[in-house]
């Protein structure tokens, strides 16, 4: 029978990259985590890892057991909150929350929430983990429904699709905006709004193409030949406003997250169509009765009421 604790194990690999960060990740020393990969090893009689320069990859085997083992971890996570809940095991007699919550989320994410909610839940529940790994929002809700994460915070531009699996549950947080960074000796710099049409000869300054944001970025000129220009390419949207105001271009950059704009910058929103895009929290469904996941979901959620607020004051004030 596979050995799920060498399963655990295997999957910490493939998530952190390397043996000594799983072992980092789950608390054990690098042997007992080879050990345990050894084990899982003469179990099912395949080689699961191989050697790659001074460290190591998942062999095909390998990342097999880590895909088709998703559903029996999730299965148990179920099975899990189904006993202490028959037990009686509410969260006020289980203690203090301990355990680990794995969040992936996109870059303006970390700087815009996760900034503000980790240090807040270290110093409220010093026993819980919350390791972070920032990626793009398909490769989130991916690590998330294959368990190699279990808290995830994405984004969605305007009618950009993104496909959500049906064992992940989906919690709305709040609708960010971006506006475009023009120099304020722009031509367009004193609007109050503009349209693609509008903005349909300059150069622009973007996120790469295989990006969400880049793909609004082309549907926001849908119908507008020839735009949107790309002439420069970052994945860093503080890079972005360094571009503009070095006068090489202009770029559509979200608020949230987003630093305080140099005087030598401004930045006005776009219609006909705005420019927004939803921010949601996915996890597995399997998790829902987590006291660890709740607490994290929780926080996630009343940092984004903040967000939300604070927009709304921007907006009318």
């Amino acid at each position: 029978m596979i050995d799920l604790e060498a399963v655990v194990a295997l999957r910490a690999v493939a998530t952190n990259g390397s043996v000594a960060a799983a072992a980092d990740a789950l608390g054990f020393t690098p042997s007992a985590v080879s050990q345990q990969i050894k084990r899982l090893e003469r179990g099912t009689r395949v080689a699961l890892l191989e050697r790659a320069g001074r460290g190591v990859v998942l062999t095909d085997a390998g990342r097999h057991l880590v895909t088709s083992s998703a559903n029996v971890l999730a299965d148990l996570e179920r099975l899990e909150a189904d006993l202490h809940l028959a037990g009686g095991t509410g969260a006020a007699e289980r203690g203090p929350v301990v355990g680990e919550v794995r969040i992936g989320a996109f870059s303006t994410a970390v700087r815009g929430i996760l900034v503000d909610v980790l240090p807040r839940l270290r110093a409220e529940h010093p026993e819980l983990r919350v390791p972070m790994r920032e990626s793009e929002p398909w490769e989130t809700i991916a690590l998330v429904a294959s368990g190699q994460r279990d808290l995830g915070i994405v984004h969605r531009w305007g009618g950009v699709a993104l496909a959500m699996p049906e064992h992940l549950v989906e919690t709305p947080l709040f609708t960010d905006v971006a506006d475009v960074i023009l120099r304020r000796d722009h031509r367009l710099a004193d609007r109050a709004e503009l349209t693609p049409l509008d903005l349909a000869n300059e150069e622009w300054i973007a996120t790469f193409d295989s990006t969400i944001c880049r793909q609004w970025l082309r549907r926001l000129f849908d119908g507008v030949s020839n735009a949107p220009r790309v002439v420069h390419e970052s994945m860093e949207f503080e890079n972005h406003l360094e571009l503009v105001r070095a006068g090489l271009g202009v770029a559509l950059v979200p608020r949230m997250g987003r630093p305080a704009l140099h005087p030598d910058l401004v930045a006005i929103p776009t219609v006909r169509p705005a420019s927004t895009r939803g921010v949601s929290a996915v996890h597995r469904r399997s998790q829902a009765d987590s006291p660890a996941l709740q607490v994290v979901l929780d926080a996630v959620v009343d940092a984004a009421v903040g967000l939300s607020a604070e927009a709304t004051s921007s907006a009318t004030g």
